[in-house]
C-alpha cells in the first residue's frame, strides 16, 4: 500500500457547498458561497471538480462557466471535505478509496450526514470501479501529511487526542496509519497550534510537504503574538526530522498572518500553509493582509511550474477552516 502525495496526478477534487441547513446560513448564504465557487472555478481551469451541494441547478446558476464542474445533490452538515472525503491510496498498484469515520473533529458538532458522504458518492457511481473501503476509525484527512513514499507529518495533539478513538498513544496511532495507509514511518509534530482552529491543531495549518525534501510551515517572528514560543518550538522540531535518505528537511518558513478577529473578538485560524496543489496551479488562501504577497512570492519559487492562484479567504475562516480544507483531491 501507499498514500500518495498531494503533487501526484489528479483524478478530480471534491467539494462540498453551504446551504441552508449549515452554520453558513448565520449571516448572507450567498456570501458565503462567494469564496467556494472562486476556489471550484481556479481548479476547475485545469481538472475536474465534484460539487456536493444541496440544490444542483441553484449552485449551478452560479457560475459563469460549468466546464469541468459536476454537481452532486448529497446531504451534508457541513463543508470541510478534506476531513470527510475519502483518502485515496495506491495497493499492489491499483487505487483503491478508503472512508475513515468522521466524527466532528472529535464530536464538537454533528456529523452523520458528512460521515455518509463517501458511501452514497460511491453508490451514485462517480468514482466508476475504484473499489471502496470503510475504515473503523477517527481520522480527518487534513490531520496527516504524505510524502507519497512512506512517511506521514501530523501532530501528537490531533491523532492522539482522547477524543479522537479514545486517545491513543503515538506507537497504536502509528500502527494503525501503517496498517490502514502502507505508512513506513510517521513524524509527530507536539508542538504548534492556531487560535480558533477546532480541529486541535491539523497538521495542513501549520506544515506541508512540498516535495519529498522540502517543508513549507508557519513562521512567527512576533514575540507579543500568542503564538510565538509554541511556532519556535514547532520550528525546532522540524529541523531534527530527516528525510528517507537521513538529510534535514529544507524547510521553507510561511509569515505568519496577522491577527484577524470575529464579531466577538475571537482570534480567527489565518494561515497560508492551508493551500491546495492542483494538476496545474498552486491555490493560496489570501487574507487582505499585508504578508498575502510575501506569500505569493513564496510559492511562485517552490512551484515555478503551476500557475499561481490566490483566493481571498476571509469568509472562510470565520467558520474554523480555510482553502485546503474545503477541498479533497482524488488521485488517478
Amino acid at each position: 500500500m501507499r498514500l500518495p502525495a498531494e503533487w501526484e496526478k489528479q483524478q478530480c477534487v471534491l467539494m462540498s457547498f453551504p446551504h441552508e441547513a449549515t452554520d453558513w446560513n448565520d449571516g448572507d448564504l450567498n456570501k458565503a458561497l462567494s469564496p467556494f465557487i472562486h476556489i471550484a472555478q481556479a481548479i476547475a481551469y485545469g481538472q475536474a471538480v465534484y460539487i456536493i451541494c444541496k440544490d444542483k441547478t441553484k449552485i449551478a446558476s452560479m457560475f459563469c462557466s460549468t466546464r469541468n464542474l459536476t454537481f452532486i445533490e448529497i446531504p451534508t452538515n457541513d463543508t470541510w471535505i478534506r476531513d470527510y472525503g475519502y483518502i485515496s491510496i495506491f495497493e499492489d498498484g491499483e487505487k483503491k478509496l478508503l472512508d475513515f469515520t468522521f466524527d466532528g473533529w472529535g464530536g464538537k458538532f454533528e456529523a452523520s450526514l458528512d460521515n455518509s458522504v463517501n458511501t452514497i458518492l460511491h453508490q451514485k457511481g462517480y468514482m466508476g470501479i475504484t473499489p471502496l473501503e470503510k475504515i473503523d476509525f477517527v481520522l480527518e484527512g487534513g490531520s496527516i501529511e504524505s510524502d507519497g513514499e512512506g512517511t506521514i507529518l501530523t501532530t501528537s495533539a490531533c491523532l492522539c487526542n482522547p477524543n479522537r478513538n479514545g486517545g491513543l498513544s503515538k506507537e497504536e496511532v502509528e500502527r494503525k496509519l501503517k496498517n490502514t495507509l502502507g505508512v513506513q514511518r510517521v513524524l509527530w509534530l507536539d508542538h504548534g497550534y492556531l487560535a480558533g482552529d477546532d480541529t486541535d491543531s491539523h497538521i495542513d495549518t501549520l506544515a506541508r510537504f512540498v516535495n519529498k525534501e522540502t517543508i513549507a510551515y508557519v513562521k512567527c517572528n512576533n514575540k507579543e503574538d500568542e503564538h510565538y514560543e509554541a511556532l519556535q518550538k514547532m520550528e525546532t522540531q522540524l529541523q531534527t526530522f530527516t528525510t528517507m535518505e537521513g538529510k534535514p528537511y529544507t524547510l521553507i518558513p510561511l509569515p505568519m498572518c496577522e491577527a484577524v478577529y470575529d464579531d466577538n473578538q475571537q482570534r480567527l485560524p489565518a494561515t497560508y500553509a492551508n493551500f491546495l496543489i492542483c494538476n496545474d496551479a498552486l491555490i493560496y488562501p489570501t487574507y487582505g493582509d499585508k504578508h498575502d504577497k510575501i506569500a505569493h512570492e513564496i510559492f511562485k519559487d517552490l512551484f515555478p511550474n503551476k500557475e499561481i492562484i490566490p483566493i481571498n479567504c476571509l469568509k472562510l475562516i470565520e467558520q474554523g477552516g480555510s482553502l485546503h480544507c474545503s477541498t479533497m483531491q482524488v488521485v488517478y
